[in-house]
């Protein structure tokens, strides 16, 4: 059990050194001896647990998946907006990921879905847990009564949508008026699909 418990604690310490390679270098260049340099550990070390940089690549693949995973899964308890799924949205619509993932790693690792299938498995399985999430929010919401949509599952799948385009598109521009109003439109399009109470949007 401690064996096991001490190989997964190193796992993850090799993996976030890895991610700091990474967003310094670029994935391209990354290596497994760099990751030992920045640890400051033997790359025997490295390799013994990661076979390969692939190896390694999958571990940081899973770790970015993870970070957004549990992101998005945070507590909603306290909603600031009054209502836990208009908090949501709000929370969709943010920045706040760019604390948790570099935008140059993430699309690195995002391009190996065309050449590896394990890694496009992964990146599908997050995405479906995500809508089944915002689904199982919405659902919520309309037995409260607080919106009024037909079919929730569709709602969460074209929320997503707008979700990981405007996170796409708004890349490329500065932050400044013309981000921030280009992301309030994508966030009241979010909204307006979802077709809140008057009272819970104010």
């Amino acid at each position: 059990m401690g064996r096991k418990s001490l190989k997964g604690i190193r796992q993850k310490e090799i993996v976030e050194a890895f991610y700091k390679v990474a967003r310094r270098e670029g994935l391209e260049h990354a290596s497994l001896a760099k990751v030992a340099g920045e640890m400051g550990i033997n790359p025997s070390l490295v390799s013994h647990y990661f076979g390969s940089k692939n190896a390694l690549i999958f571990g940081l693949i899973e770790f970015i998946l993870a970070s957004y995973k549990n992101f998005y899964t945070l507590d909603y308890g306290e909603p600031e907006y009054g209502s836990r799924l208009r908090n949501i949205i709000e929370n969709l619509f943010s920045r706040e990921w760019d604390k948790l993932i570099d935008d140059e790693v993430f699309y690195d690792c995002f391009t190996l879905v065309f050449r590896n299938e394990n890694i496009k498995t992964a990146y599908k399985e997050l995405h479906e847990h995500l809508r089944k999430w915002l689904t199982e929010a919405i659902e919520e919401a309309k037995r409260k009564g607080e919106v009024h949509v037909d079919d929730p599952e569709s709602a969460a799948d074209l929320i997503f949508i707008l979700v990981e385009g405007s996170y796409y598109y708004l890349s490329m521009f500065d932050i400044g008026d013309e981000y921030f109003e280009k992301q309030n439109r994508y966030k009241h399009a979010a909204l307006d699909i979802l077709k809140f109470n008057i009272t819970d949007t104010i």
